[in-house]
């Protein structure tokens, strides 16, 4: 019997979740043997897994799992040397070169387990058939607002929380805008068209704040993009290629702009596919933006795990696209699985 292990997220600030309580009630009635950990920060309660039929055990137990247990979480696992031998589905961030993924993918081959990795479930045509995409352009774009209104008052961004609902968060940020005396900021959205993208183009139309749409169109003749810096807020929102040029030159740092708030939204800053090399290492909940450069001001805002600041929405948006491929976890050698399967063998070679 195909056994899946929902397992708790250890990381800070992390209450999203792939599963939802009727998710696992569609796995069980499938055939599907599943287990659910406890955890003091999921967005869903335990008790309607339990309703459901699935089996309750003990936060972070999943070292001890069975063999044949399929291992499902979001994002990656605490940093260490110890083997990975289990079948984990997950975000591992791990093929773009990042100094972490290297480390995560040598564990699994010290292990003999296997990465399916979220980001790279593909359908036949190499499309992604699950993202939080939608979420973190919205969040993204949110936040980066904030960013934006906190220089208004010479000041840093606060520490940002989850929100309930995505109305909490755009009457929040109506009331704060509305405290300004200045115009609305002008906004330029590279990859607009894209999950991501439209979904920072959503919240920023929500709002009434000016948009530049770009996407393939508008770059294809490569950066830099010097209309970049006649916008107050860059919102990065690319799924980039290696050798993508950077967005504008680091000359451009301390030159007269009117560009002040970098949005890198997809955030791969350890990535040699990074195509705003001007920080080194995300951003975080209680810093949401570093500052670059103080006069003229420029911040960037890079979380990398935005839309767990949506936490209940996100998880519902995100469990529905999983689910029908979960259902198909009976058949590891096709679809989906067997492609992410063939891509973690290739990438991990060299480790």
């Amino acid at each position: 019997m195909t056994h899946v292990w929902l397992r708790a997220e250890q990381r800070d600030n992390e209450r999203r979740v792939c599963l939802t309580h009727q998710g696992a009630k569609a796995l069980i009635d499938a055939g599907i043997q599943l287990s659910i950990e406890e955890s003091d920060s999921r967005i869903l309660d335990l008790a309607g897994y339990e309703s459901a039929g699935a089996e309750i055990v003990a936060q972070n137990s999943w070292p001890t799992a069975p063999d044949n247990a399929i291992i499902l979480g979001l994002k990656e696992l605490p940093q260490s040397d110890e083997p990975l031998s289990h079948k984990h589905i997950m975000f591992g961030h791990a093929y773009k070169g990042q100094n972490s993924g290297k480390a995560l993918l040598k564990r699994f081959n010290s292990g003999g387990g296997v990465l399916y990795d979220l980001e790279y479930l593909l359908d036949d045509n190499n499309r992604r058939v699950v993202a939080f995409g939608y979420w973190a352009g919205f969040i993204g774009a949110a936040i980066s607002l904030k960013v934006w209104i906190a220089q208004q008052a010479q000041d840093t961004c606060p520490p940002v929380a989850s929100y309930a609902n995505k109305a909490m968060l755009v009457d929040e940020l109506t009331a704060e805008l509305a405290q300004i005396s200045n115009a609305l900021p002008t906004v330029i959205i590279i990859g607009a068209l894209g999950r991501v993208g439209t979904g920072a183009v959503d919240l920023c139309q929500s709002l009434g704040i000016p948009v530049t749409a770009w996407d393939i169109e508008e770059t294809q003749q490569g950066g830099p993009y010097p209309e970049v810096l006649e916008h107050n807020i860059l919102l990065n929102c690319i799924v980039a290629e290696k050798g993508v040029p950077p967005f504008f030159p680091s000359s451009a740092i301390t030159s007269s702009r009117q560009l002040t708030v970098v949005g890198d939204i997809a955030c791969d800053p350890d990535s040699d596919y990074n195509p705003i090399p001007i920080y080194n290492q995300p951003t975080t909940w209680s810093r949401p933006a570093v500052r670059i450069h103080d006069e003229p001001v420029l911040d960037v805002m890079a979380i990398d795990n935005l839309p767990s600041l949506l936490p209940f929405e996100s998880s519902i948006d995100f469990s529905n696209q999983l689910l029908p491929h979960l259902l198909s976890l009976k058949a590891l050698n096709a679809g989906v699985w067997a492609k992410a399967e063939s891509i973690f063998h290739q990438k991990s070679q060299a480790y």
